[in-house]
């Protein structure tokens, strides 16, 4: 019965990359748990990831409905302190109460649900940083602004649906409504 509260992770290999460049920013492959749609009911979803080269990860400004927590450490195992990079993260709105933070030690940021966030930069990587973006939601997400208004959107990897077999995911947030009880979750 609570077999489907346990989720191993498989390994998921980088779709997104930046134009007219490779995908070696980061070591391949990567680990994440998309929350609801791998663990019924869950309310937080994360991705751990090292970045080895520059990259600017996400140049757009946005927010969520809920907090989510960014996460720099060392990437050098065991030591999660050796660290060396220059990373520069935005929190508010751009041309409203913007601040700029430069990150070059361990940090952890939490960005209140609601407030604006990003650019996101890993500018100078000269030690392998470990990154973990964790939200607290069952699925990724954001809302962005666009000249016509907001608009949430919604993102959860290149995986398999757990509903629908041999469907890729949408992001139709029908797991989200999914109870970890649910018979639809059965294998």
């Amino acid at each position: 019965m609570y077999e489907k509260l346990i989720h191993k992770f498989e390994p998921e290999y980088n779709e997104a990359k930046p134009e007219n460049a490779d995908a070696d920013f980061v070591v391949s492959p990567q680990a994440y748990f998309r929350g609801a749609c791998q663990l019924p009911g869950a309310q937080y979803n994360v991705g751990f990831q090292i970045f080895v080269k520059p990259f600017f990860l996400d140049r757009f400004p946005h927010r969520h409905k809920v907090d989510e927590y960014l996460i720099f450490l060392g990437g050098s195992f065991p030591n999660l302190f050796d660290f060396d990079a220059h990373i520069e993260f935005t929190l508010g709105e751009i041309g409203k109460d913007a601040e700029t933070f430069v990150i070059e030690e361990p940090t952890i940021i939490r960005v209140p649900a609601g407030v604006y966030h990003c650019p996101l930069n890993f500018m100078e990587i000269n030690k392998p940083v470990f990154f973990q973006a964790a939200l607290m939601q069952g699925m990724f997400g954001g809302i962005y602004d666009f000249p016509g208004g907001s608009r949430e959107m919604w993102y959860n990897g290149p995986i398999q649906c757990k509903l629908f077999p041999g469907k890729k995911c949408d992001s139709c947030r029908a797991c989200m409504e999914a109870d970890w009880q649910d018979d639809a979750w059965k294998k």
